[in-house]
């Protein structure tokens, strides 16, 4: 009996439920989501893999594994798209937004299990390299949740250190306060931007001189400039 749970994140039910029957017969242990915002509600980072349509709401299935991707606690989590788009580009644009399979509907459940039970053993046994992450003297484990800056110890809040790791990991990048609340906060209540901007002074100030890394671009966001 397998011990893998997986997530279906699509929004026509029908499709949903034929897939989750199919799939505890097999013996995955299997959620429904019908939009991205509802399972970007989960805690995706417990699922072994995650069968993503394209076409959905406002959030679509790319946008999503975007999301997924930015968060350390969900980069690494399989993703395997399912679209009625049959054509190269898109099937391109998903591997490049790390995308582990792709699958065109209509399909076959035997397909779909063949296409899972691929990508779970070719993730399973992979061991990360990437537990720790570093910039010059800053240094996250990933795995102990500790920070060391030029080889000292630093504590930090929960939500702080988490918005580190997620701009140390992605330097370069621009980050909304939006995106920053939906990666860090995504799961819990609502909170307002300005918690953002609290949470980034402070974490400024913490790091010391490696502070103004945390560059601001007004009207867009936060970024790790190298």
């Amino acid at each position: 009996m397998s011990q893998h749970k997986l997530l279906v994140v699509d929004d026509e039910d029908t499709l949903c439920e034929a897939l989750r029957f199919n799939l505890e017969i097999e013996g995955y242990d299997v959620d429904v989501a019908h939009s991205a915002e509802e399972a970007l509600k989960l805690s995706l980072e417990n699922y072994s893999l995650i069968l993503l349509d394209v076409m959905m709401g406002e959030i679509s299935g790319f946008r999503m594994a975007q999301i997924m991707r930015a968060n350390p606690k969900t980069a690494d989590v399989p993703i395997i798209f399912l679209t009625a788009k049959d054509n190269d580009d898109d099937m391109i644009a998903g591997l490049k937004l790390g995308g582990d399979d792709y699958i065109t509907k209509p399909y076959s459940i035997r397909n779909v299990l063949a296409r899972i039970e691929t990508v779970l053993r070719r993730t399973r046994n992979i061991s990360t390299n990437h537990d720790i992450v570093k910039y010059q003297g800053i240094a996250i484990d990933t795995n102990s949740k500790r920070l060391e800056i030029d080889g000292n110890e630093i504590r930090l809040p929960k939500k702080e250190l988490e918005i580190l790791q997620l701009l140390l990991t992605n330097r370069n990048r621009v980050f909304s306060r939006e995106e920053i609340l939906n990666i860090v906060w995504h799961n819990e209540a609502v909170v307002v931007d300005r918690t953002v901007d609290v949470h980034i002074t402070r974490l400024r100030k913490r790091l010391g001189e490696y502070g103004h890394h945390i560059i601001t671009r007004s009207g867009y966001g936060y970024g790790f400039s190298e």
